[in-house]
């Protein structure tokens, strides 16, 4: 039984974010529970609190801000007994959205406190983190929602922190307006390993096969944007990976295989009505490892990564998250 509450809240993860924190402590405190609120201030903190917190006995963490701060205390909880909940309080809160949690604060406090624990599975990326102009040693990283390369990483990688304080998502639609004017993508080549057919054929799932090649065991592919998802949501109430699931042990791959400026367009307008799985130039597939290589930018549930080449893979049953009942 939980006796404790470590609430880790990002105080500018959207607006109201800091007062919406203390109204959480004090409705938790009110329940009878014993809290104690950490705050970051700079990137990485929320994992760090994590790591201290899971040694806590009987003890929920609560990750209160947006998808990145998720992603920091998931990172943080791994292979742990300490489960996780989460208060959205971010731009998109697309996890929140996956997994069917409120964004009302005090419905969402409800459904952290009488929910069920459920182990989920992880995407793990290996890559080399950093700026453009700063290169660091390879990592590897655990994701909840999806990594995307290409215009993803772009867009991400464009956004102006401080507006995005200010204004939320507005800054990811300005950078994404940004990384398309700009548009200039490079090639990425993908090897994937895959079961045929079960990966690649029935329901959904697709190859072009002008921009395929099937081996036994293995799929190789060309494309300029890809997003390796663990997750349906995508970007809110989107989504292009369906078939994607928390529980499930696989990787789900939307791989855009066209170039130019004016396909880009036409992906972003089939994904916004909902018909991005109907286009003829994209593959959709399902596999429990991929590398990429290119030189690509890359975003890793929301925010900025580095840039590729990059292996991924599925971490089991990786940690404890709290679902509603």
């Amino acid at each position: 039984m939980t006796k404790k509450i470590v609430l880790i809240g990002n105080p500018v993860a959207g607006g109201g974010a800091y007062k919406k924190i203390c109204a959480a402590e004090a409705y938790m405190r009110n329940r009878g529970l014993e809290v104690d609120v950490m705050l970051t201030s700079r990137r990485g903190d929320a994992e760090s609190f994590a790591k201290d917190a899971k040694v806590l006995p009987n003890t929920m963490v609560l990750a209160a801000g947006g998808d990145g701060t998720y992603n920091e205390v998931a990172n943080g909880l791994l292979h742990s007994e300490t489960p996780m909940a989460i208060l959205p309080l971010g731009t998109t809160s697309v996890l929140a959205r996956e997994i069917g949690i409120p964004l009302n604060t005090r419905e969402a406090l409800e459904a952290a406190l009488t929910g069920r624990a459920e182990c989920v599975s992880l995407g793990r990326i290996t890559y080399q983190p950093g700026s453009d102009l700063e290169k660091k040693p390879a990592v590897s990283r655990h994701f909840l929602l999806m990594a995307g390369l290409g215009y993803d990483g772009d867009a991400v990688y464009g956004v102006n922190v401080r507006l995005k304080n200010l204004s939320g998502q507005a800054a990811y639609v300005l950078s994404g307006l940004g990384a398309l004017i700009g548009y200039r993508p490079e090639e990425l080549e993908i090897e994937a390993t895959v079961k045929e057919p079960e990966d690649i054929k029935g329901g959904r799932f697709q190859v072009h096969r002008d921009h395929i090649q099937l081996t036994e065991g293995s799929l190789r592919a060309s494309g300029y944007i890809a997003i390796i998802s663990k997750a349906a949501a995508y970007g809110g109430n989107f989504s292009i990976t369906p078939d994607a699931d928390l529980k499930s042990p696989y990787l789900y791959v939307f791989l855009f295989h066209k170039k130019r400026k004016v396909d880009l367009m036409r992906l972003l307008m089939a994904i916004v009505s909902g018909r991005s799985l109907g286009l003829k130039d994209i593959s959709y597939f399902r596999t429990e490892e991929i590398s990429i290589k290119g030189s690509c930018r890359m975003q890793i549930d929301g925010d900025y990564a580095g840039r590729a080449p990059a292996k991924i893979d599925v971490v089991k049953d990786a940690i404890k998250l709290i679902v509603p009942s």
